[in-house]
């Protein structure tokens, strides 16, 4: 069910994390894959790590005219990923005000730019998709992460409205709780582990997350020509409790 043969994939955040996982993941069904991201040295690893003939190229999400420019060379995809982000957190009060437009500039506005670049381009072909991965502070916000809530809840209704605008092209959304990525810091193996272990224990799913959990759903969006405008939760239930 999941074939990926000949299909042209092109993973915007690749380089780490749920997006080199989701790339690694579309290379081994098949498809030819190519990763972008800011940093030029992590782009040349994920390629490493990827193989079959990955291709990656150097884009910076918050520049207009490095997007536009990157989907107006030509080329064209059946499926975009959109992973790339960067956010700060801290309570509305704490947090400085340019800390948080550059929250929104880089997640929110960094999607926008991507979706808005590939429609005026027709970079991707009609029964393809664009996925964008958000997470589930959308529907279960804390303390200290109000701005992150309104980020993925705007972007999950992005992805909706776009679901109309852009048909035949499938636009959906895959809200992650925890997973297991360097944007949590590099802590000792033994630490580490602790602290899965316990995240694992807190969560109805019993199992923490990694960025292959979300490569799954990410795929089934690819690849199901019945879904678009969903937000499909991967957290191993971190929602419910």
């Amino acid at each position: 069910m999941f074939d990926l043969t000949n299909k042209d994939v092109l993973v915007i955040g690749g380089s780490s994390g749920i997006g080199l996982a989701t790339a690694v993941a579309v290379a081994r069904l098949g498809a030819r894959v190519a990763i972008a991201s800011r940093n030029a040295e992590k782009v040349a690893a994920a390629v490493e790590i990827i193989g079959h003939q990955a291709q990656g190229h150097t884009l910076d999400t918050l520049d207009d005219t490095a997007v536009a420019g990157f989907f107006q060379r030509g080329k064209t995809y059946d499926h975009v990923v959109v992973t790339a982000s960067s956010t700060s957190r801290g309570t509305v009060a704490e947090m400085p005000l340019a800390d948080a437009y550059a929250s929104l500039n880089s997640k929110f506005w960094g999607a926008y730019r991507v979706a808005r670049a590939a429609t005026v381009a027709d970079a991707i072909n009609p029964g393809g998709s664009l996925t964008f991965v958000t997470g589930y502070l959308a529907i279960r916000p804390k303390k200290g992460a109000a701005l992150q809530a309104a980020i993925n809840a705007g972007l999950e209704a992005l992805a909706k409205g776009l679901a109309l605008e852009l048909a035949p092209v499938r636009v959906n959304a895959v809200s992650p709780g925890f997973v297991d990525t360097p944007l949590w810091g590099h802590a000792p193996a033994a630490e580490k582990a602790a602290r899965l272990a316990s995240i694992a224990k807190g969560l109805p799913a019993g199992v923490a997350g990694r960025g292959e959990h979300l490569a799954v759903q990410i795929i089934s969006g690819m690849v199901n020509p019945y879904l678009t405008g969903s937000v499909t939760y991967v957290d191993g239930g971190g929602a419910l409790v």
